[in-house]
C-alpha cells in the first residue's frame, strides 16, 4: 500500500466515528424481519415499507428500527408528540 493511501484510511476511520457528517438522501434496502424479509425505501424524509401494517399506518417496526439506526444520518421522518 503506497503513503497517500495510508493517509486516506486513517482520514476515512476519522470520517466513519462522525455519523453526522453523513446524510442519506434515497436508499432501498432488504430488512429481514422475525417471519419476512421486507423490502425498504428511502427517498427524501419518506420511508416506504412493503409490509402490511405500513400500508395502513405509514410506519412500521422495519422503518422506525431505521430511524433509530440512522437517527443522525437521515432528515427527522417523524414529528414529536
Amino acid at each position: 500500500m503506497n503513503y497517500g493511501m495510508i493517509g486516506k484510511v486513517e482520514k476515512a476511520k476519522r470520517y466513519a466515528e462522525d455519523p453526522k457528517r453523513f446524510r442519506f438522501d434515497k436508499f432501498e434496502l432488504t430488512f429481514r424481519g422475525d417471519n419476512n424479509d421486507h423490502h425498504v425505501k428511502y427517498d427524501n424524509g419518506a420511508f416506504d415499507c412493503d409490509c402490511e401494517f405500513f400500508m395502513t399506518h405509514k410506519r412500521c417496526g422495519h422503518s422506525m428500527a431505521l430511524e433509530i439506526l440512522l437517527k443522525d444520518m437521515i432528515a427527522e421522518t417523524v414529528e414529536e408528540a
